[in-house]
C-alpha cells in the first residue's frame, strides 16, 4: 500500500510531498530506535504505510522515564529538523522554495505526534504519566482522551464537507479511533552470536563501577564486539568480571535498576 500510494502521487503531482513525508517518518522512527538503543532496548522493524510509520517491539521492563524519553525522541527529531530549515532560510533566503515542503512536513509530524492519543507519541506519554494510577485506570483514561481527539478531528472533517471535504482528516480520525485499542511497545536487547563467532569478534573490555545499573551498562553492548565488564568498587578496587551473556541473562530475571554487582555469578 505504501508503494501504491507513492505511484499514485507520481501521477497526481504529489510525489515530492510523499517522498518528504516518508523521509521525515523514517527520521522520526530512527530517533525512537536510537534512543531506545541507548536505554537498553531494541527497535529493529519499521513498517511504512500510506498514513505514516510504525515501529514494533514489546514494552516489558521499560520504566516510565525511559519510555517518555523514547517517545519524545521522535517528535523532537522532527522539531529540530523544522528549526534547522527556519535557520537556513534566515541565513540563505533563496533556499526557501526548495525546502518549504520539508519544513512543513517536519513541523506537521512534530505537532501531530504530540496529540494525546494512541498510537501517537503524545498518547504514550499520557499513558506513562497516568500509570501510577494503575494500568487499567491509565488505559481507560487514555482511551477516552484518544476517542475525544478522534471525535474532534472527525468533527473538523464534517465541517469541511460544507465546502471542500478534507478526506485526510477523515482517515486520520479513523486511525486515531482504531489506535485506542492498541499501541506499540519496545523489546529488550539480545544478540545471537552464532554467526559472529564463526568469523571472529573483537573483544571490548569496559571498566565500570559495580554500583552502576544494568540499564546503564546495556548501552555499551555492540553487535560487532563482545563486551566484558570489569567491575570496580567505590574504593577503585577490582570487584569482578561480568560477561555480556551474564548481564543479559540477569536482566531477564531482575530489573534494569539493579546494580551490576548483583549480576555477578555466585561461586
Amino acid at each position: 500500500m505504501f508503494f501504491l500510494a507513492g505511484i499514485i502521487t507520481a501521477f497526481t503531482g504529489g510525489l515530492l510531498v510523499f517522498l518528504m513525508a516518508a523521509i521525515a517518518a523514517i527520521e522520526h522512527e530512527c530517533a525512537h530506535a536510537f534512543t531506545a538503543r541507548r536505554m537498553g532496548y531494541t527497535l529493529d522493524k519499521v513498517v511504512l504505510m500510506p498514513y505514516g510509520a510504525v515501529i514494533s517491539g514489546d514494552i516489558a521492563g521499560i520504566s516510565r522515564r525511559e519510555e517518555a524519553c523514547v517517545c519524545v525522541a521522535g517528535p523532537l527529531a522532527n522539531g529540530v529538523t523544522a528549526l534547522f530549515f527556519v535557520a537556513l532560510w534566515w541565513l540563505y533566503p533563496e533556499t526557501y522554495p526548495y525546502t518549504d515542503v520539508a519544513y512543513y512536513v517536519s513541523l506537521s509530524l512534530f505537532l501531530v505526534n504530540l496529540l494525546p492519543a494512541y498510537p501517537l507519541d503524545g498518547g504514550r506519554l499520557l499513558n506513562a504519566a497516568l500509570r501510577p494510577l494503575g494500568e487499567k485506570t491509565a488505559r481507560r483514561i487514555c482511551m477516552g482522551v484518544s476517542l475525544a481527539t478522534a471525535a474532534c478531528v472527525a468533527g473538523y472533517f464534517i465541517y469541511t464537507c460544507f465546502a471542500v471535504p478534507q478526506w485526510t482528516a477523515f482517515a486520520f480520525a479513523v486511525m486515531l479511533a482504531a489506535g485506542c485499542f492498541g499501541g506499540g511497545s519496545y523489546g529488550r536487547i539480545s544478540f545471537s552470536r552464532k554467526k559472529s563467532f564463526a568469523r571472529g569478534v573483537e573483544e571490548l573490555r569496559i571498566a565500570i563501577s559495580a554500583d552502576c545499573t544494568a540499564g546503564y551498562a546495556l548501552r555499551f553492548l555492540r553487535e560487532d564486539k563482545y563486551v566484558v565488564f570489569i567491575l570496580f568498587d567505590a574504593d577503585e578496587t577490582f570487584f569482578g568480571e561480568l560477561s555480556e551473556e551474564e548481564l543479559l541473562d540477569g536482566v531477564q530475571k531482575s530489573d534494569y535498576s539493579a546494580p551490576l554487582r548483583d549480576y555477578l555469578p555466585q561461586i
